[in-house]
């Protein structure tokens, strides 16, 4: 079977430590060629994947017949732009997440990805890591009986890296699109319900959001409540709570580097049982999932989900009541 070549958008620090090494390492995938106007940025990848070209602009890479997917790292703001431009080049595109600053952009990623006859997809890497896929099924198996209540959190504190893009309001910076995409869409993934806004509690700087506390209903009458920030301590988790028993996930979002991936199963009479996930890598899984999707099979994180979860940022960022200090 030929491999799916891929292309990078820029020489990102991500795009080094973990998706350039996910796509060299998945099956079925080739990493060959980065974008990047300093050639010396893109040696670490070549390093790591011989073979790999550095590439001096990204409409050159663009233009190139031997790449066939694109995976864009870029600043926030600038994904859609790129992603277009992909899609209109004739390659498959995963974008890094948040794909969209607004939800009523995805419309625009939707209606090119089918003009184009090619995959575009947001990078929601969770949804491909067994911690999260187990979750999924024992909700619905009825582990925790009636599924009642979600709950959420994930902070760190970047206040001391003022140049970092999270701390630029013009590039689509702001706690919320920078991870709060991860605690509204795993809820949205395990229960496959779209909750509502019902409240939000927000802290700004310059223009962008550095702390947001949210609830939230599901149609089914589950509540939900979470919050982020990037000016906390670090701090990740996501629970599940019912009638008959409570799941949590101790390292919900990056596993193995805040913690190990771990589901804690509690039930009564059955006291704690506890489910890790070692040697899995959500990146890797990822890009095998895209490259089987341009194949044909179904990819578990289509556009129209990924749209969902911007829809509740949209919210929270529209009737968020600011607070001082």
């Amino acid at each position: 079977m030929t491999h799916l070549r891929w292309g990078i958008l820029g020489a990102a620090k991500f795009a080094r430590e973990h998706m350039g090494p996910a796509i060299h390492s998945a099956r079925s995938a080739a990493l060959v060629a980065v974008a990047s106007r300093d050639a010396s940025k893109v040696v670490p990848f070549q390093e790591m994947a011989p073979g790999c070209r550095a590439v001096s602009s990204y409409d050159d890479l663009l233009a190139d017949d031997e790449i066939d997917a694109v995976y864009i790292p870029l600043p926030n703001h600038l994904h859609v732009p790129w992603a277009l431009k992909a899609l209109e080049a004739g390659k498959h595109v995963l974008v890094e997440k948040p794909a969209t600053l607004r939800a009523a952009e995805f419309d625009d990623l939707t209606t090119a990805r089918d003009a184009s006859g090619k995959l575009c997809a947001e990078a929601y890497m969770i949804v491909h890591h067994p911690q999260w896929q187990r979750v999924k099924h024992l909700v619905a198996d009825g582990a925790v009986g009636q599924l009642k209540h979600i709950r959420g959190a994930f902070s760190f504190d970047n206040s001391a890296d003022t140049k970092n893009i999270r701390n630029t309001a013009g590039m689509g910076g702001g706690a919320l699109r920078d991870i709060g995409v991860y605690i509204f869409g795993s809820a949205r993934f395990v229960t496959g319900q779209e909750p509502e806004v019902t409240g939000a509690l927000l802290r700004m700087e310059q223009d962008f959001d550095t702390f947001a506390d949210v609830d939230a209903a599901f149609p089914n009458g589950v509540t939900y409540s979470a919050y982020v920030s990037t000016r906390l301590h670090p701090t990740q988790s996501m629970e599940f709570h019912g009638t008959e028993g409570l799941i949590r996930l101790t390292a919900p979002f990056n596993p193995n580097v805040f913690d190990g991936a771990r589901i804690e199963i509690h039930q009564p009479g059955l006291g704690l049982r506890v489910e890790r996930f070692p040697a899995a890598n959500h990146y890797v899984n990822q890009v095998e999932a895209f490259v089987a999707a341009t194949r044909g099979e179904a990819y578990p994180c289509p556009l129209e989900f990924s749209r969902g979860t911007q829809v509740m940022i949209d919210r929270v960022l529209e009737l968020g009541e600011v607070l001082d200090g």
